[in-house]
């Protein structure tokens, strides 16, 4: 029996009005499996939606993070800003961080400790582009970011890591990769991590597909072996299409 993580990543929509909106209307579903759910908010969302979510089960995720503890970093939040306010997530170098921002791989790594050493789970992302997938190297473009996201980590710390595979040409787009390309990545990506840390650090963490999944696609993609959940976008937006997501992964967890 698989145990799922459904994520939801607002990116940058809505106030903290329509946050605790939204919240309410999810919590009247009364859903069998919100333990296995987690909403990644701006910063300016993520008070309410804690407050809102208590003891629901619903976890709470902020969409980034700096690796140092206080500074000049004007803009910036830090680990303890985030521990202050009680999250349990924090994705880290998503495809739109790394085009816009200038994440790299190094400030990628200096984030992920700095989450670990606060007990926040990092949910990490990597996937390539359209060009990379058809010059055929989506494998040693990830394969690279892996190597290099994870330096230094130890296996106590990388089954602590959730993995997202997000195809860059399928984020935004409506495009979505088949069952089967999904499969083939996110196996890739468990093969890679069993073989470095061992099977029983592949056995504790997921991997995530997270590239225009929707109701429509929910059930066909999580039922691929290697797919422990979903990191959802656009779909994530509404409580009914984030629900149906969240049923899709109870029917196949029973």
């Amino acid at each position: 029996m698989k145990e799922f993580l459904i994520a939801g990543n607002w990116k940058m929509y809505k106030t903290s009005a329509e946050a605790k909106a939204f919240a309410e209307e999810l919590k009247a579903m009364n859903l069998p499996n919100a333990d296995s759910m987690a909403v990644m908010a701006p910063f300016t969302q993520l008070e309410t939606l804690v407050e809102a979510f208590k003891d629901t089960g619903i976890k709470v995720g902020a969409q980034n993070v700096h690796y140092e503890k206080e500074g000049a970093f004007t803009g910036e939040i830090s680990v303890d800003m985030l521990k202050e306010i009680g999250v349990d997530y924090c994705v880290v170098g998503h495809s739109e961080r790394r085009q816009y921002f200038g994440e790299t791989d190094e400030t990628v790594n200096k984030k992920l400790k700095a989450l670990l050493a606060a007990d926040i789970t990092p949910i990490l992302c990597v996937g390539e582009t359209l060009k990379q997938r058809e010059d055929g190297m989506p494998q040693i473009v990830i394969g690279a970011q892996l190597t290099s996201d994870l330096a230094g980590l130890s296996e106590e710390d990388v089954r602590k890591i959730v993995i997202a595979y997000e195809p860059i040409w399928a984020i935004g787009t409506g495009k979505t990769a088949t069952p089967e390309q999904a499969e083939d990545m996110c196996g890739f990506i468990a093969g890679m991590i069993e073989g470095i840390y061992g099977e029983v650090c592949m056995d504790r963490m997921k991997v995530l597909y997270g590239g225009s999944m929707k109701p429509a696609n929910a059930k066909d993609l999580l039922s691929q072996p290697s797919i422990k959940g979903g990191l959802i976008g656009g779909a994530s937006l509404k409580p009914e299409s984030f629900a149906e997501i969240a049923k899709a992964a109870y029917e196949l967890s029973e």
